[in-house]
């Protein structure tokens, strides 16, 4: 019993100082738990090279990226992703009420805390409002962007119902209840009929976040600024990547960003939805590993 008890203490102290690793004695893969703005906040630290923070989207996680990891470290990249506070395995104050600028901050001092001055950042949609914070509060972290299904624009009145739906549902019925209102969207039909296995790795990370997480997300998309002014601005190398088949924010949103950011280059994911960057992993590494070449 009293071994059992050390070997707990010693697992919690690695993962309080954010130093615990999973997989390998190379220290390839680095996974714990970071103290960030009063959150608890879980990252995956994988490879080594250029740094390449990627940030998911509601109410998922940063196993969003499960698919991305390995084909990205192993071409030479440090692939480092988290989970938003309320979300995967990071923890939220009961306080919390949650902002795309609280998401931003939490971020960057994530980079801080891994010792990553700059990075080619990427976000998913939610992920793209939080990268465009991150942006505007402090450019010079950035090396590229990368927008993956995501939208520059403000909420409108329709969305924000949508939302706030979103929100009363999960105070009613538990994260439990968005699976089926999400998955519809996160993945194409063919995807949900022929790869079960694809919409349960997903649900299951929804299942995964708090009420309180869902509510604060809901209420920070509801609310976000409005980045459009800020597209003009942006004057690292921008790759933006949307599924064909994204209902939530379709092509021409990246197409609007495309034409507003200067040099940047939009791909088009084929045989996906909103979750692209999962549901057809091996076309969308290859095109960010192409864009990413020419950045050396």
């Amino acid at each position: 019993m009293q071994q059992k008890n050390k070997n707990k203490l010693a697992l919690g102290l690695a993962l309080l100082s954010g130093a615990a690793l999973a997989g390998g004695n190379d220290g390839s893969r680095q996974e714990g738990m970071l103290d960030v703005n009063g959150a608890q906040i879980h990252y995956v630290s994988q490879g080594s090279g250029t740094p390449m923070l990627l940030l998911h989207g509601y109410p998922l996680s940063g196993e969003l990226f499960s698919r991305n990891r390995d084909a990205l470290a192993n071409a030479g990249y440090r692939v480092i992703t988290l989970d938003h506070r309320g979300y995967g395995k990071s923890v939220a104050p009961d306080s919390d009420t949650g902002s795309i600028q609280t998401y931003a901050k939490d971020a960057l001092a994530v980079m801080d805390q891994l010792n990553v001055p700059s990075a080619i950042i990427g976000g998913m949609s939610m992920g793209g409002p939080i990268v465009f914070e991150m942006y505007r509060t402090a450019p010079e972290r950035f090396k590229a962007m990368v927008l993956i299904d995501t939208i520059a624009n403000p909420t409108n009145v329709v969305e924000k119902a949508l939302w706030g739906g979103m929100a009363q549902k999960a105070v009613t019925y538990g994260s439990q209840s968005l699976v089926g209102e999400l998955l519809k969207d996160m993945l194409s039909g063919v995807t949900r009929l022929n790869k079960p296995g694809d919409a349960k790795f997903l649900g299951d990370i929804v299942k995964q976040a708090s009420v309180a997480g869902d509510v604060a997300g809901a209420v920070a998309l509801s609310e976000r600024p409005d980045s459009l002014p800020t597209l003009g601005t942006i004057t690292v190398p921008t790759l933006i990547l949307v599924g064909v088949e994204d209902t939530v924010y379709p092509p021409p949103f990246a197409m609007k960003m495309q034409q507003n950011i200067a040099g940047s280059k939009m791909v088009l994911i084929p045989g996906a939805a909103h979750a692209a960057i999962y549901e057809n992993a091996p076309f969308a590494n290859r095109a960010i590993l192409d864009w990413a070449k020419t950045l050396k």
